[in-house]
């Protein structure tokens, strides 16, 4: 770089035109969350979720798969299903079609009085759906690569940072609906130049800001960091398992971060934009079977006490402030060394952002 690379235009925080452009464009394209596996225990289970402006839901088939469709009925356009439930077929609420678990029509009332309808064409539309370590993704387009192309090495990294991945299910998920963009909230997630002064349980209670740093792998953000002297612990992080005194992060570009503390345990970011002004943050916490975790509850209301509300603040006065024709968008402060510091990560999303938006 010869030259100093300066932050993105208030507009694309701002526009709502740009907003729609990214439900039908980078959204729509790219790998987002869905729901974890386990709220899908037996044929038959489902549950429902939004992205990109799409209703969907995930099913599991009698083969124990998981599919996912679009909400909709393929006769006159009724949604299907609503929030979450176990059903032995999938039945139009309008008309009584009825669907198959793996999305094959099954009955329709009266078709049969219809010449030349071709039903073993009739079928609900299905998306493109990966699970990763338990976790339900889902992309819109059909030909998406796989997710382990997108972001290479993090599925086998996570497997050693937990190792008992397939045991673990959400014991709490917090719901943070924060007034900004959502890709304020990333990119604030996605640097730790303001940790120091904004984060002091999260600086000198977990990480060692002065190792901390952070470098795309693929469009995985990678965060790595030293830990601060672990004999302070508030818990016991002797879980028996390697990287027990690590803490480590793993951004899924764009709306999802798997985080790991020492003790192996994990929690989770996503992102849920609303429009373009609003996104709604789940933080996610996990513990073997669900059961109840005294250490992850504590770390949980620790989080939301400190970390997350410390970050509130700081995203909604940075969209107010994008709001002002004031604004004059400044220099990233890219230290060629990275480092905490550093916004390299930042000048990596803005360049997807960018390439997303004006393609």
């Amino acid at each position: 770089m010869t030259s100093p690379i300066h932050s993105l235009d208030a507009r694309y925080y701002t526009d709502p035109a740009i907003y729609a452009k990214e439900c039908k464009g980078l959204l729509a394209k790219t790998w987002q969350f869905g729901c974890h596996g386990s709220a899908l225990p037996l044929p038959g289970s489902y549950t429902s979720f939004d992205i990109a402006g799409e209703s969907l839901f995930a099913i599991r088939d009698r083969d124990h798969r998981i599919r996912v469709f679009y909400n909709v009925c393929q006769h006159r356009a009724h949604q299907l299903v609503s929030g979450s439930g176990r059903v032995p077929a999938i039945v139009c609420p309008y008309h009584a079609w009825s669907y198959h678990l793996d999305g094959r029509l099954r009955s329709a009332p009266n078709l049969d009085v219809v010449a030349g309808v071709d039903t073993a064409s009739i079928c609900l539309s299905e998306v493109k759906v990966e699970e990763f370590l338990g976790f339900v993704f889902v992309n819109l387009d059909p030909e998406a690569a796989p997710m382990d192309q997108w972001f290479p090495h993090a599925r086998q990294e996570l497997m050693e940072w937990v190792p008992n991945w397939d045991r673990l299910k959400p014991l709490e998920w917090v719901e943070i609906p924060e007034d900004c963009n959502w890709k304020v909230s990333v990119e604030n997630y996605s640097e730790c130049y303001h940790c120091a002064l904004n984060h002091p349980t999260f600086a000198s209670g977990v990480v060692k800001p002065e190792t901390y740093d952070i470098q795309p792998q693929g469009k995985c953000l990678r965060h790595t960091t030293e830990c601060q002297n672990l004999a302070d612990m508030t818990y016991d992080i002797q879980s028996g398992f390697d990287h027990f005194d690590q803490y480590s992060s793993w951004f899924l570009w764009p709306m999802f971060s798997f985080q790991v503390y020492p003790g192996n345990v994990l929690n989770t970011y996503h992102w849920r934009a609303v429009d373009a002004d609003h996104v709604v943050v789940w933080r996610g916490w996990y513990s073997v079977d669900g059961a109840e975790n005294d250490t992850v509850r504590k770390l949980a209301k620790q989080d939301r006490e400190t970390t997350v509300e410390e970050d509130i603040h700081l995203v909604e006065s940075v969209q107010r402030g994008l709001c002002s024709r004031g604004y004059r968008p400044g220099p990233l402060v890219i230290d060629p060394e990275g480092g905490v510091n550093s916004e390299h990560p930042v000048m990596h999303l803005q360049r997807w952002m960018k390439e997303a938006i004006d393609a």
